[in-house]
C-alpha cells in the first residue's frame, strides 16, 4: 500500500508543479500586456509516462503563439515604409526652402521681379533708380539660388551622415542577434525556457527591418540566419560588420559614383562589398534615395536653370556696355594655353569682323578699326607682327595686336594679354577713353551689327572644336553674371542607358599641356567610355553620374586644374554627347559681377550705333539714353528658352519665370506623391501589425480564464497530496 500512496504523491507533485509553472506562465502573459514585442507564452503539457504507466504530468514545452510568416510580411512592409517616412522630414524642409510659386520668397516669385525690373530699365535707361533695382532684384535672384543650393548641399550632408549613424545601429544589432543566437542553442540544448530570448531576438530584426531591408531563416537549432534582399549575409554564426566612413562636407560635385562618398560595405571595405545600389528599402535605403537621387536632381534643375541665365543673359549683355564704354575689362573664358589656342574670325563664311572703338565721356569716337584689319597690322615682332586675314590667330596674337591698336590710338600705356589666371584682360590706363566692341556682318564702317561667330581651337590641331557667336561674349569681357567656377569638370547631356558611342579620339589638355589621347570604339556605351578614360591613366576621371531618369559622362580632372577636352577633326561624339564644361553648382556660386553691383550703372542698356551723317563718312556714337540692348533683354528675358533636362524635368521650352515655377511645382508634387505613398504604405502596415498583433498578443480575458482553470488544477492536485499525507499518517498510527 506504501508503494501506491508514493507513487499517488509523486503524480499529484507533478500536477503540482506543472500548474505552478503554468500559472507563472499566464502572471508572466498578464504582466507583459502592454509590453511591446512580448509575445504570448502558451504552456503545452503531456503525460508523463514511466515504463509503461502513466505518472503524472509534465511540460512538454513552452512555445510563443506568433505566425512567422506574417512577420516576415511585417518586416518586408516596415522596410518600405520607413523608405518613405525617412523622406518626409527633407521634403518638408525642401518645401519650406523652395515656398509655392505664389509666395514672396519663392524662386519663381524672385524671378518675376527680376523680369519686371528689366522692362522698367527698359522704359528709363538712363534712370539711376531703375537701374539700382534691376541689380538689386538680380541680386536677392542669385541669393535665392545660392541659399537653395547651400541647401540641398547641406540635406545631402545629414542624409550621408545619418546612413553612418544607422550603420552604428545595424551593427549593434547585428551582434546583439548573434549573441541571442548563442544563448537560445546552448539554453534550448539543456531544455530551459527560451522564448523569452527569441522575443528580445525578434524586436531586434524589427527594428533592423526598419534600417535596412533584410530576409532570413532559422536553423534546425534556434539560431538564424540574416541577408540583406541583395543576398549579402549579415549574420552566420557570427556578425558581419557594416561600414560606412559619413562624410565631413559635401559639395553639389560629390557624388558616390565618383567615389568622393564612402560606399556601404558589408564586411571587407572592398569595392564588391559595397552594397549602396543593392538596397530596396529601409531607412538607409531612403536616406541613400535622398543623397543620391532626389537632391542631386533638384540640384541639377537649380544649375540649369542658373546656367541658362547665365548665358542668355550674358550673351545680350556683352553686346553692348554701359555709357560712354569701359575702361578695364576682365573676361570669364578660361585659356589653357594661350599661346597655342587659337580664334577663327567668321571660320566658314570670312565675312563677320569685330569693331574696336574708343570714345571720350561724351560718347564721341575718338578712333575705330576692326579686328581683322589691326591683325594684318605689324605692332612688333612676335605674337605683335602682321597677321593673315581671317587666319587661325592664337589668343595672344589677338590680345598682343589690340594692345599695340590702343596704344598707338591714345591709350599708350594700356594692356591687353591673358593674365595669370588665364583670363583675357585689357585696362586703358586712361580715364578720358572708354573702349567699346561690336560686332557687324562685314569690316566695311556701319555694316549691320550682328554676333561674329568665333571659332575657338583648344587644342591647337588646327580644328575648329567649338563656335561661339560674339567676339566680347566668348571672351566674357562684360558678363553680367559670374560664377567664378575652374573649367576642371566636363559633363555630357542627360542621356539614356542605351547611348552608343560613334568611334572617337578624344584629347585632354591643361595649363600644363597635353595629358593624352583616348580612343573610343563605335557602340561604346556610357560605362565603356567612363572606362576607356579612367583606365588610360592620364590624370583624369571619368563616372556616369545619375540624373533623373538619364545619366551624364562627368569628365573630371584629378588636379583640379583647368582642362579642355576635344576631339578629331572629323569626330562627331562630344557633340552626341553634349559635352560641355559642367555646370554643376552654378547655381550655387552663381553672383552679379562686383563691379556692377557696387556701382548699378554698369549695367548695359544700349551699345555702340552708327551715324552716316557725322564727319565726312560717318562715325559711330554712344548715346546715354539708348536702350537698344536692355529692350532686347527684356524682350529675350520674357521669351520662351530651351532648357536641357535636368534632374526629372524633361527639355521644354519656358519663360524663365515658368521654368522657375516648374522647378517648384516639380518639387511640391515629389512631396506630395512621397507622403500619399506614406499613408498608402501606412495602412497596409499597420493592417499587418494589428493582424501580428492580435496573434502574438495577450488577451486579458483569455489569461483571466487561464488562471481560474490552472489554479484549481493547482488545488485540486494540492488537495491530493493532502489526502494522501492523511493516509500516511494513518498508516503509521495503525503500525
Amino acid at each position: 500500500m506504501a508503494g501506491s500512496l508514493t507513487l499517488a504523491i509523486r503524480t499529484a507533485q507533478s500536477g503540482l508543479l506543472t500548474n505552478q509553472a503554468a500559472l507563472n506562465a499566464t502572471a508572466n502573459n498578464i504582466a507583459n500586456v502592454n509590453s511591446v514585442g512580448y509575445s504570448r507564452k502558451i504552456v503545452n503539457m503531456e503525460q508523463r509516462v514511466v515504463e509503461s504507466a502513466g505518472a503524472g504530468v509534465q511540460i512538454a514545452d513552452i512555445t510563443r503563439r506568433i505566425d512567422e510568416n506574417l512577420l516576415k510580411s511585417l518586416r518586408l512592409e516596415k522596410s518600405t515604409l520607413n523608405a518613405l517616412d525617412v523622406q518626409e522630414n527633407y521634403y518638408a524642409r525642401l518645401q519650406e526652402l523652395f515656398g509655392a510659386p505664389g509666395d514672396n520668397t519663392s524662386l519663381a516669385h524672385l524671378v518675376g521681379e527680376f523680369e519686371a525690373a528689366i522692362e522698367s530699365l527698359a522704359d528709363a535707361p538712363g534712370k539711376t533708380l531703375e537701374q539700382s533695382e534691376l541689380v538689386r532684384r538680380a541680386n536677392e535672384m542669385t541669393l535665392k539660388l545660392q541659399s537653395m543650393s547651400t541647401t540641398i548641399q547641406e540635406l545631402r550632408l545629414q542624409a550621408d551622415q545619418s546612413i553612418g549613424t544607422a550603420v552604428t545601429e545595424i551593427n549593434v544589432l547585428t551582434n546583439k542577434i548573434a549573441d541571442l543566437n548563442d544563448k537560445i542553442i546552448s539554453n534550448e540544448t539543456v531544455g530551459r525556457d527560451v522564448t523569452d530570448l527569441r522575443d528580445q531576438r525578434d524586436q531586434s530584426l524589427d527594428r533592423m527591418a526598419e534600417l535596412i531591408d533584410i530576409v532570413y531563416f532559422s536553423r534546425s537549432d534556434g539560431d538564424i540566419v540574416v541577408f540583406s534582399s541583395g543576398g549579402r549575409t549579415l549574420i552566420d554564426n557570427a556578425a558581419v560588420t557594416m561600414t560606412h566612413s559619413a562624410a565631413g562636407t559635401i559639395a553639389a560635385t560629390t557624388t558616390h559614383a565618383e567615389g568622393d562618398l564612402a560606399g556601404l560595405f558589408v564586411g571587407v571595405q572592398i569595392a564588391g562589398n559595397d552594397i549602396t545600389s543593392e538596397l530596396r528599402g529601409g531607412q538607409i535605403k531612403g536616406l541613400i534615395d535622398l543623397r543620391d537621387n532626389i537632391l542631386t536632381d533638384l540640384q541639377s534643375q537649380l544649375d540649369e536653370m542658373a546656367a541658362e541665365l547665365r548665358d542668355v543673359f550674358n550673351q545680350i549683355h556683352n553686346r553692348g556696355v554701359p555709357f560712354p564704354g569701359m575702361q578695364s575689362m576682365t573676361g570669364t573664358r578660361i585659356f589653357v594655353d594661350s599661346s597655342t589656342q587659337t580664334i577663327d574670325l567668321d571660320p566658314t563664311s570670312s565675312a563677320d569682323d569685330v569693331t574696336i572703338s574708343l570714345f571720350d565721356s561724351s560718347g564721341d569716337q575718338q578712333a575705330t578699326t576692326t579686328l581683322n584689319t589691326i591683325m594684318q597690322v605689324a605692332y612688333g615682332a612676335g605674337d605683335s607682327a602682321a597677321k593673315v586675314s581671317y587666319a587661325a590667330w592664337t589668343v595672344d596674337e589677338v590680345a598682343a595686336h589690340i594692345q599695340g591698336w590702343l596704344q598707338a590710338n591714345g591709350a599708350a600705356t594700356a594692356t591687353a594679354a591673358v593674365n595669370s589666371s588665364g583670363k583675357f584682360a585689357i585696362t586703358l590706363n586712361n580715364t578720358s577713353l572708354n573702349l567699346v566692341f561690336r560686332d557687324e556682318t562685314a569690316t566695311a564702317a556701319g555694316s549691320t551689327h550682328q554676333d561674329a561667330a568665333i571659332g575657338f581651337d583648344p587644342d591647337g590641331d588646327g580644328d575648329v572644336d567649338e563656335t561661339v557667336s560674339g567676339f566680347s561674349y566668348f571672351l566674357g569681357l562684360n558678363d553680367f553674371f559670374v560664377d567664378n567656377l575652374s573649367e576642371n569638370i566636363y559633363e555630357s547631356n542627360q542621356l539614356a542607358s542605351s547611348f552608343g558611342a560613334s568611334a572617337a579620339t578624344l584629347t585632354f589638355e591643361d595649363d600644363t599641356g597635353a595629358l593624352g589621347n583616348v580612343s573610343i570604339t563605335a557602340g561604346t556605351n556610357l560605362t565603356g567610355i567612363a572606362t576607356a578614360i579612367n583606365n588610360a591613366t592620364i590624370g583624369v576621371t571619368a563616372a556616369i553620374i545619375p540624373d533623373g531618369a538619364g545619366f551624364r559622362l562627368r569628365i573630371s580632372h584629378g588636379t583640379a586644374g583647368n582642362m579642355t577636352v576635344t576631339q578629331g577633326g572629323v569626330n562627331t561624339l562630344l557633340t552626341e554627347l553634349g559635352m560641355h564644361g559642367a555646370d554643376v553648382n552654378v547655381s550655387g556660386t552663381i553672383a552679379v559681377r562686383n563691379d556692377i553691383l557696387v556701382a548699378p550703372g554698369n549695367v548695359t542698356r544700349g551699345s555702340m550705333q552708327w551715324n552716316a551723317n557725322l564727319a565726312a563718312a560717318g562715325e559711330y556714337f554712344m548715346s546715354v539714353s539708348d536702350d537698344t540692348q536692355i529692350k532686347n533683354l527684356a524682350s529675350t528675358f520674357a521669351a520662351v528658352n530651351a532648357f536641357d533636362a535636368a534632374g526629372n524635368i524633361a527639355s521644354l521650352s519656358h519663360t524663365f519665370d515658368e521654368y522657375a515655377a516648374a522647378i517648384v511645382a516639380h518639387n511640391a508634387t515629389q512631396a506630395e506623391s512621397n507622403r500619399a505613398n506614406i499613408e498608402i504604405q501606412q495602412l497596409l502596415t499597420e493592417s499587418l501589425q494589428f493582424k501580428s498583433d492580435t496573434e502574438r498578443g495577450v488577451n486579458l480575458d483569455e489569461e483571466m480564464s487561464n488562471l481560474i482553470l490552472f489554479e484549481q488544477a493547482y488545488s485540486a492536485a494540492a488537495r491530493v497530496i493532502s489526502i494522501i499525507q492523511s493516509m500516511f499518517d494513518a498508516l503509521e498510527r495503525a503500525v
